[in-house]
Parts: structure tokens; C-alpha cells; sequence
């Protein structure tokens, strides 16, 4: 198909980006931060929002962290 592109690599992303695309995709990919509101037997409460963004903001400083190294 000649009209079939290759998407274009995104070069010359700064440090911030990156550990933001991560942090997307440990979350998108785990859940990782969102409330447990499905069947089961989860001892758990449900987090509030405030604790969800608590912790994402957690892992998007622990991907700073880790692009740092």
C-alpha cells in the first residue's frame, strides 16, 4: 500500500516527558491507582480520588527517578 505511512518517531522528548509516557502506561496497562471496585473479596476500601492521585503522583516521581539514572 503506498498510501500506508510509517508513523514518525517522536524524537527530542525531554526527561519529564518520558517518565509521563511511562507513568501512562504502568498505569493504562496495571490499573495501577484506581479503586478496586469489582466482584471479589478485597478487604480493602475503595480509594478516594485524592489517594488515586496521590499515588499516581507517586509513580510518575519514582519513572523521574528511574529516566534520571
Amino acid at each position: 500500500m503506498a498510501d500506508e505511512k510509517e508513523p514518525t518517531p517522536r524524537t527530542g522528548l525531554s526527561k519529564d516527558e518520558v517518565a509521563l509516557e511511562l507513568m501512562r502506561f504502568i498505569s493504562q496497562t496495571t490499573g495501577y491507582g484506581k479503586s478496586a471496585g469489582g466482584a471479589g473479596f478485597g478487604g480493602k476500601a475503595p480509594k478516594t480520588p485524592e489517594e488515586q492521585v496521590d499515588t499516581l503522583l507517586q509513580l510518575y516521581e519514582r519513572c523521574r527517578t528511574v529516566i534520571g539514572k
